[in-house]
């Protein structure tokens, strides 16, 4: 009797067993439904904050325009990255500036390569940060400057001593920007060191990239702008001073990347 009272007392003890073990399971399987329906609500809640957010196209253009990863042929020698340049990590994006900003300080073009630079660089503008028409004094910029002065010296307002010290050359900084340095400094590289496999447009184009991290919120309207004009889209076309302003009446907020 005994041996029969300790056979019920082992099988109760593994049915007890095997019901708890049965209503951990459920307990399991009912938590990891609720999760998933805790993640599928999150995701859905995820999904409906970036509608809001993109009601108005920009982030999807902006998204569509910031370039990324490293640059061909230059961003080893440099090393350099597209991503550098974001306002997550000031610091980087500060030092990467800083390196662009030192090849202009360091190369002196002269000749054809000269008259090159003037003819890219007198498309580009800083215009979110100083205002100025382009990065450079440009050709026009001098010879209006040169009538201005000659009127002063016949005039006797000036002497011709003092008019020579306030006549600029085609080419010289225009913009004292730390974005103009890097962009300046770009173009040069480029033209010194790539002139053959870069083309002016392939140089404007690479400039225009790099404007458009330092200023990702103003590019991203003006990208909008372009798009929504059926203008064609090149870093060319939105970076330079041929669709200047075109942004102006579209809501893309203010921001810069980097010190100015």
């Amino acid at each position: 009797m005994a041996e029969d009272k300790d056979d019920k007392n082992e099988t109760n003890s593994k049915i007890t067993s095997k019901n708890t073990i049965s209503k951990l399971i459920v307990l399991f399987i009912v938590i990891g439904v609720a999760l998933t329906a805790y993640n599928q609500l999150q995701i859905l809640g995820i999904k409906s904050g970036l509608s809001q957010n993109l009601a108005t196209g920009l982030t999807f253009v902006q998204a569509e325009v910031i370039p990324t990863g490293m640059p061909e042929i230059y961003g080893q020698e440099l090393n350099i990255r597209y991503d550098d340049v974001n306002q997550n990590n000031p610091e980087l994006a500060d030092k990467t500036i800083t390196v662009m900003g030192l090849l202009d300080k360091s190369i002196n073009l002269e000749g054809e390569q000269l008259e090159r630079y003037i003819d890219i660089t007198s498309e580009m503008s800083c215009e979110y940060c100083c205002g100025t028409n382009s990065i450079i004094v440009r050709r026009e910029d001098a010879a209006e400057l040169d009538k201005k002065i000659d009127e002063a010296i016949s005039a006797g307002k000036i002497t011709r001593e003092q008019g020579e010290s306030f006549r600029r050359t085609p080419g010289i900084p225009a913009c004292g920007c730390a974005h103009s340095f890097a962009m300046r400094g770009l173009a040069k590289y480029l033209i010194l060191n790539y002139g053959s496999e870069f083309t002016n447009e392939e140089i404007l184009n690479e400039l225009g990239k790099w404007k458009t991290l330092f200023f990702p919120g103003q590019m991203a309207a003006k990208a909008d702008a372009l798009k929504n004009k059926n203008i064609e889209f090149s870093y060319a076309n939105l970076g330079s001073n041929r669709y200047r302003g075109i942004e102006t009446e579209s809501s893309g907020n203010s921001q810069m990347v980097g010190g100015c």
